[in-house]
């Protein structure tokens, strides 16, 4: 298994009212937060669509997704690009959950994960790669700053899920 990347550090999230949504999925279904009340929601933010790093890590959700499912969790996967891409992106990799288009990158910013990047000494605003856990009554559970963008994030996610239920 993957180093641990769980911390307990940004507990300023952890108990907060996660917040509202209002997005579509990649077949332009409208999720609502509200929709999953009384469900454990398993959300995690990925920079882009159908890359190498960020299909990875959608693929592991994919190949738990069941696990999650038997627990009363959802998964849903968020990022900027529209519904088009994500449609491209879930039909490629055979994605069986939702995938959130914030295009306006309103959520993400909610969530303090719309962030300055850095790649090859040129700055620039993008999608921090971070995992939320929002427990049934809508709080932050638990949160994963530095989520991995390999198909063993997920499994480190539903052991976490795994012993708190």
């Amino acid at each position: 298994m993957a180093k641990k990347t769980y911390e307990e550090t940004p507990r300023e999230k952890i108990g907060k009212k996660a917040p509202t949504f209002s997005l579509p999925d990649q077949d332009g279904k409208i999720h609502k937060l509200s929709e999953y009340q009384g469900k454990w929601v398993v959300l995690y933010a990925y920079p882009k669509d159908l890359t190498p790093g960020c299909s990875a890590q959608s693929c592991g959700f994919r190949d738990t997704n069941t696990e999650f499912a038997k627990l009363n969790a959802v998964v849903l996967g968020i990022s900027i690009l529209d519904s088009k891409s994500k449609k491209k992106f879930a039909d490629k990799f055979s994605l069986n959950f939702p995938l959130l288009a914030d295009e306006e990158h309103a959520v993400l910013e909610k969530l303090g994960l719309w962030k300055e990047k850095s790649m090859y000494g040129k700055k620039y605003m993008g999608v921090s790669r971070e995992t939320f856990v929002i427990s049934p009554d809508g709080k932050i559970a638990a949160h994963w700053p530095k989520a991995t963008g390999s198909e063993d994030h997920s499994i480190e996610v539903l052991a976490w899920l795994k012993e708190r239920i």
